[in-house]
């Protein structure tokens, strides 16, 4: 079952921990989507003990390998139907990073614009919101998910759903959200 957005906009959503990862802190994690033409924009809200996580310090706004290694907020976009697929990785430290695939893990790096990260932070609450642009049609599934690093270094999984087994955002069951 998908969550399904008539309009070009959806509310936040709440994302799931995914059962098998630990938050190792008492977190709330929501997500929210919106469309304008090609441009696609997230905003995500981390909220709770914030203090327990590893977020890295703000840099200067730039590409970077690895981000999914530690705290950062993923977007994958497809067209309803279609195999390929882009993943965006966006870091609270304003750091990013965007691949292209053609099918399930087929795929590389992908060139794209900054993004223009914008990281609004307070003691229990980090709010994170980015803009890409996706010429993918007009009815779209995105997957909006998190990973979360503790203060020991575990990781925990946030998505809208989780597909069966290991935490596998690119699995196709975690594209949870229709956006017209």
């Amino acid at each position: 079952m998908r969550t399904i957005c008539s309009t070009r906009c959806c509310d936040l959503i709440a994302l799931a921990c995914h059962p098998d990862s630990r938050p190792g802190a008492d977190l709330r994690v929501f997500a929210q989507a919106s469309r304008s033409g090609p441009s696609v924009r997230v905003r995500y809200s981390l909220e709770g003990d914030l203090a327990r996580l590893r977020l890295p310090p703000p840099r200067p706004p730039r590409p970077a390998e690895r981000l999914w290694q530690h705290s950062c907020c993923e977007l994958f976009i497809a067209r309803q139907g279609m195999p390929a697929y882009h993943e965006f990785n966006f870091s609270p430290s304003g750091e990013w990073a965007a691949y292209a695939f053609t099918d399930y893990r087929q795929g590389g790096p992908l060139a794209v614009q900054d993004p223009g990260i914008a990281v609004q932070a307070a003691e229990r609450k980090l709010e994170l919101a980015a803009c890409v642009n996706v010429a993918f049609g007009e009815q779209l599934v995105l997957g909006l998910c998190a990973v979360l690093e503790d203060g020991q270094g575990r990781l925990s999984y946030w998505a809208l759903r989780h597909a069966p087994g290991k935490p596998d955002f690119h699995h196709r069951d975690s594209f949870a959200l229709e956006l017209a």
